[in-house]
């Protein structure tokens, strides 16, 4: 019990200084703020561990390049859906996106229509991240068009996306959690349905309700949004060409990091053939010379950096503003000590010793699902890495499981249903920072709209307390 409250110190002492910090700096505690606080409360993770659990240096260098190591890809994907940002917003995709958006979607619907469009990208492509990079982006600034507040539409598209990605034969993290808990994918998809299909019911009867509730945007604010869309932008139908070139390569199934860079590239030459001008004008500002040189300088100033557009809107901005590969650094310093705090606390062998405190709580059916729920979403919270949360959760219960009589597959879906789905809530974790990053919402700001995300590890206790389809040996 001793070390059981030991371990508890690090996570306190985590959880009072990231609360500290957002209470100081709001949303602008991924800018550092946060930073110190995860690698503060790691030293002393490795203070404790060293001093009291004998634990030896070298354990943490191994845990820690490991960890980091892990993320290597996960950080280049981020650097690409940066140069996606810029390179789709600057071409007018994204404006295009917007423009005919508002014309075809009702607001009444918006917010459904939205949830569905992200569950359907996500199944195809087996990514959460890139489907809220790409369709989620443009969704964004139609729901901003049509007058919805950010949460809420955030929630709605994060909420499709992680629905998709949950049961998607093409996602890693459902690979991943069948694989941990030694079970088939298929049949692993298949029991996953008991739980995922009332929960995606109910959050679209959700947002359905609050599409209906709201009036949506003025036809006056509409009508400015895409008039000045259309004077700033050169908006054709060809533009649709990228977003369906890329969901081609999806469909053939290649590479993240192939499609997410070709689908750059692809938008990039787009933007030199349909907006010169634009991309004129950001090389201009950043040097004088021959033609050539400055469409070269605004080419890469767009794929790199931040960039800002003066419509003459603020709101219209907003819109059209990118974050381009350098406004992802943020989000990748945060990943990087996050992932060094995690790496700390397993190594010390302090997460094992947290899991101690939810053994009374697994005797019976409901109270070793609920556990199972728990751990995965607070895993969330302490590793910041879904994936992490999904082996060690996989790995704290297999015995239990075993030892009770119930089958893998129960395991496997009480894992998907909290560690998968609940990291965008968390704010430091790797996938709650991505996804505010990108949609540029604050992570505790769309949190209480992802109603799926929020759904999903209850609905998952409640199917266990209710005992359906679950067998046990004895």
């Amino acid at each position: 019990m001793k070390k059981t409250v030991i371990s508890l110190i690090p996570v306190v002492v985590l959880v009072a200084l990231l609360s500290l910090d957002i209470s100081i700096f709001g949303s602008d505690a991924i800018l550092g703020a946060s930073q110190v606080a995860l690698l503060f409360s790691a030293g002393i993770c490795v203070w404790l561990s060293m001093w009291l659990f004998k634990t030896p240096w070298k354990d943490f260098e191994d845990a820690i390049r490991a960890n980091v190591g892990d993320v290597t890809t996960a950080i280049v994907i981020l650097f690409l859906i940066g140069a996606i940002s810029g390179t789709w917003t600057m071409s007018g995709v994204v404006p295009a996106f917007i423009y005919y958006g508002v014309h075809l979607i009702s607001p009444k619907v918006f917010l459904v229509t939205a949830c569905v469009i992200c569950a359907l990208v996500s199944v195809m492509t087996g990514s959460s991240w890139t489907t809220i990079a790409t369709i989620g982006v443009a969704l964004m600034g139609i729901g901003k068009a049509e007058g919805f507040p950010d949460g809420m539409i955030a929630g709605a598209i994060i909420s499709g996306a992680y629905f998709g990605d949950k049961i998607s034969p093409l996602s890693d993290t459902t690979v991943m959690a069948a694989s941990v808990c030694r079970v088939h994918l298929f049949d692993h998809i298949r029991y996953m349905m008991m739980t995922t299909i009332p929960s995606i019911l109910l959050t679209l009867t959700a947002f359905l309700i609050l599409g209906l509730s709201r009036d949506g945007a003025g036809a006056d604010q509409v009508q400015i949004y895409t008039e000045v869309l259309s004077t700033k932008f050169h908006i054709t139908p060809w533009l649709m060409v990228v977003p369906l070139l890329t969901a081609l390569m999806i469909a053939r199934k290649m590479p993240a990091l192939m499609v997410l860079a070709l689908s750059t590239l692809t938008a990039t030459v787009t933007a030199l053939v349909f907006q010169p001008d634009i991309i004129f004008g950001i090389g201009s500002s950043v040097c004088d010379g021959p033609r050539a040189k400055v469409f070269f300088a605004g080419t890469i100033e767009t794929i790199y950096n931040s960039v800002t557009l003066d419509t003459g809107h603020p709101e219209v901005d907003a819109l059209v503003a990118s974050r381009g590969m350098l406004g992802m650094l943020n989000t990748v310093y945060l990943i990087i000590c996050a992932m060094c705090f995690g790496a700390c606390m397993r190594a010390g062998g302090m997460i094992a010793h947290l899991a101690r405190l939810l053994r009374p709580l697994t005797r019976t059916r409901t109270g070793l699902v609920a556990s199972t729920v728990t751990t995965g979403t607070a895993l969330n919270g302490i590793v910041s890495d879904q994936y992490l949360s999904i082996l060690l959760t996989s790995n704290i219960f297999s015995d239990t499981y075993a030892r009770e009589g119930y089958e893998n597959r129960l395991l496997s879906r009480s894992v998907e249903d909290s560690a998968t789905v609940t990291s965008p809530l968390i704010p430091w974790s790797s996938c709650g920072m991505t996804q505010a990053t990108i949609l540029s919402v604050p992570t505790l700001v769309y949190a209480p709209f992802c109603l799926f995300n929020l759904i999903s590890p209850l609905m998952s206790i409640l199917v266990a307390a209710l005992g359906r389809r679950i067998v046990r040996s004895r």
